[in-house]
């Protein structure tokens, strides 16, 4: 496929915060003297763009084409014009937005001095594909025609300015009289390669409307009842040159509106704001580009009180588009809770690839994305999405084998924000995607610069042969973020010694038997080096003696199978120690409660999840959140960081493998075999979870029934593997380990 190569734009100038530029319309008419059989158009919009063809909009979704560093990637859309464009005169029309490409909203990530900011720009063209010569009806030049735009300012992070009295009618019109308007420039082409995008757009998946409207501070507070992200549709009456603010946040700091929790990243006055200004004469209706919010309330200024009906909003809940392949419920609705924040967060910060919260930052973090990998597979459909982050995953590693903490970066990352806890990103995705999938493509993809990744770790380890580089066990509970107890070495040589293993099946499957030996060395001298310097054998307890350290020590392989017993005597003693509470960071949390049950502790691990007060879950739940928030404290009250991050939900991985007993794949060697080892756990009186496999839908419902417990097994043809009850169960039959088939209402038996 040929990429157009000439990009446009209305100028050279790029604004910022100090400097408003509108977001420039761009715009054609074009004769054709026959109907094309197989009309197409190819278009980059940098950063981003909505296209119009003769006065249609067809954008695939907000945020067109995707985000990216234009110096890695520069991506294209291609859309089918048959039934949109004919004999005769048609029109072209295009809005740019700032994005990625202008990012000076960026600035405490370095966006806004990357080498690759300039002004927005576009690429395009339009041709038959039912010709194989000669093709081309229609390329970017200096011929399009330019105008500012009504949207005075726009930012991915801040928001838009709106002025509708600036709106020209018809202008993405046929015939449209543009004589007037300035003709665009040739813009520097960027330096990235051109690529289709493959993956899923972002859309509008539900409308809320408000649970409350109320008169508040100076104006009046929409709370739309859930924290998801998006934006809101204005729909209002009034009189021309009338401007309506509205904000948008996730926190009531003592029951008044607060933006505090992300302010300090934006200059005052640019925290997720919608200003608009009335053009009078009717109803109007707005919706924002190029930008979105992380929010449950909206505050309302500018407007009268006969003007704050709870039509004047509506909520678009925006986010990539995930279908749902998961799910879990019981009888603690509690937990029914949490898999619903789960679920809220999840999608709240999937915008083309995991965020770390949809109103602060909306950056890729790799450390983010590499806990939430196993769940957000078992529960929905990020293939597509992952694949396609990895591909500028890839191209942000620098010569020396290196990642940056966030993806797209302008350069930045590299010196903080990265390490092994983070970096596994580049083989945790690849490699479950394998796992739940069975996709081998996606290893072959990465097999390359994970072998790169590792010989940059090899050459990394200090005197003892160790890794103590780069952030750990993040956030811990109840202590300040990016202090975690777990020394760095003990995290972040474990979890390398993990990536070794994961790129060790990696190469396996793919046939690379010098780079599986490889890995397999590198993984082996890590374990015995953790073992010699990291671990005391006389109480088999990991340095550090915490929480984090022997969990990720007993679930990543440290032990010795003769030697798990006490090291989970130990970890059991650590949990006793601290009253049950968990006392981990992200990456203990994401593996203790699977540590616990596979040890036949699931009723802890539910314990330390469900109980009410801090640090838990539970407390969450108490406190009323909708989502889950970035940290755990003991009291709420003055938090102010966010309320709206996906990387603490492992959990819902844990309801469904751990006590529903999904277990899918465990070997990663077969996609279609699964083990079924559900835990009755005491405090529950029935539980259910689902996953739609490759093969179908597998579901696993329990319940008790006076002693006996009642097991019903769902599986469709093609799967193969075994059902083994908790220990101390078996069915009528005395067995504890059955052939896996499909069950309705086995008997269980203590």
């Amino acid at each position: 496929m040929d990429f157009p190569t000439v990009f446009i734009g209305a100028s050279k100038e790029y604004g910022g915060f100090e400097n408003h530029i509108p977001a420039p319309y761009i715009r054609k008419n074009f004769n054709l003297d026959y109907e094309p059989a197989e009309p197409r158009l190819l278009i980059c919009g940098l950063g981003y763009y909505r296209v119009f063809i003769n006065g249609k909009e067809i954008t695939k979704g907000p945020l067109a084409p995707y985000t990216s560093n234009p110096d890695d990637y520069t991506y294209f859309d291609k859309y089918d014009l048959k039934g949109l464009i004919k004999k005769g005169e048609n029109a072209i029309g295009i809005i740019l937005g700032n994005g990625m490409t202008n990012g000076f909203d960026g600035y405490v990530w370095d966006f806004d001095t990357a080498k690759h900011r300039g002004a927005p720009r576009v690429a395009l063209s339009i041709f038959d594909e039912a010709k194989e010569e000669d093709n081309c009806l229609l390329t970017a030049d200096t011929a399009f025609k330019t105008h500012p735009s009504p949207i005075l300012f726009d930012s991915l992070r801040c928001g838009v300015i709106y002025d509708a009295r600036l709106e020209i009618e018809g202008w993405c019109e046929p015939g449209f009289d543009d004589s007037e308007w300035a003709n665009c420039v040739i813009a520097e082409m960027p330096r990235g390669k051109a690529k289709i995008c493959e993956c899923e757009p972002i859309v509008v998946s539900k409308e809320l409307k408000p649970v409350s409207v109320t008169k508040h501070m100076d104006g009046y507070l929409y709370d739309f009842g859930v924290n998801y992200a998006g934006v809101t549709r204005i729909k209002i009456k009034g009189e021309r040159g009338q401007t309506i603010t509205v904000d948008h946040g996730d926190w009531l700091h003592r029951g008044l509106f607060s933006t505090e929790n992300y302010n300090r990243f934006y200059p005052e006055g640019y925290s997720q704001k919608t200003v608009y200004t009335l053009k009078g004469g009717g109803e109007e209706v707005f919706v924002p580009s190029f930008t979105y919010y992380g929010f449950r309330y909206a505050y309302v200024t500018g407007i009268t009180e006969e003007q704050a009906t709870e039509d004047l909003l509506t909520y678009l809940v925006m986010h990539s588009d995930l279908k749902e392949v998961g799910g879990f419920k019981c009888s603690d609705e509690s937990l029914n809770r949490l898999q619903s924040m789960v679920r809220v967060s999840d999608l709240a910060n999937f915008f083309y690839f995991p965020t770390d919260c949809p109103h602060r930052e909306k950056n890729g973090w790799t450390g983010d994305a590499a806990v939430s990998a196993e769940h957000m597979l078992i529960n929905l459909t990020p293939e597509n999405l992952y694949r396609e982050w990895l591909y500028n995953i890839r191209a942000a590693q620098n010569e020396e084998g290196a990642l940056p903490g966030i993806v797209p970066t302008g350069g930045w990352g590299f010196k903080w924000g990265n390490g092994p806890c983070w970096d596994q990103v580049l083989v945790v995705l690849p490699y479950f995607v394998y796992k739940y999938r069975g996709d081998k493509k996606i290893l072959k993809e990465n097999a390359h610069a994970i072998l790169r990744y590792l010989d940059y770790l090899d050459r990394n380890l200090n005197e003892k042969g160790l890794i103590d580089f780069g952030l750990g066990d993040w956030v811990h509970a109840n202590r300040d973020a990016g202090k975690p107890v777990c020394p760095i070495e003990v995290s972040n040589t474990i979890i390398s010694m993990n990536i070794a293993a994961m790129s060790e099946r990696v190469f396996e499957v793919l046939g690379l038997e010098l780079q599986r030996q490889f890995a397999k060395g590198f993984k082996e001298k890590l374990r015995n080096n953790i073992r010699k310097h990291l671990v005391n054998f006389s109480t088999m307890t990991v340095l550090g003696r915490c929480q984090t350290a022997q969990a990720l020590a007993i679930a990543y392989g440290v032990f010795d199978e003769s030697e798990r017993p006490k090291a989970i005597e130990v970890l059991l003693k650590l949990i006793e120690e601290k009253d049950y509470y968990i006392d981990v960071g992200m990456h203990g949390l994401r593996v203790i409660f699977h540590v616990l049950s596979d040890a036949g502790y699931a009723d802890i691990a539910y314990k330390m999840i469900a109980r009410k007060d801090p640090p838990s879950y539970g407390h969450w739940v108490e406190q009323g959140f909708t989502s889950l928030p970035e940290e755990f404290r003991p009291d709420y009250t003055d938090f102010a960081t966010s309320y709206n991050h996906h990387f603490l939900g492992d959990i819902s991985n844990w309801f469904i493998q751990g006590i529903c007993g999904i277990k899918l794949n465990p070997h990663a060697e077969d996609v279609n075999f699964v083990r079924i080892a559900p835990e009755f756990i005491a405090e529950l009186d029935w539980a259910e979870g689902w996953h739609k496999a490759p093969a179908g839908e597998i579901k696993v419902k329990w319940a008790r029934d006076g002693e006996k417990v009642l097991l019903s097994v769902t599986v469709p043809e093609g799967i193969k593997g075994e059902i083994i009850l908790p220990a101390g169960y078996t069915d009528e039959n005395g067995y504890s380990v059955l052939k896996l088939q499909s069950y309705e209402n086995l008997i269980c038996i203590k």
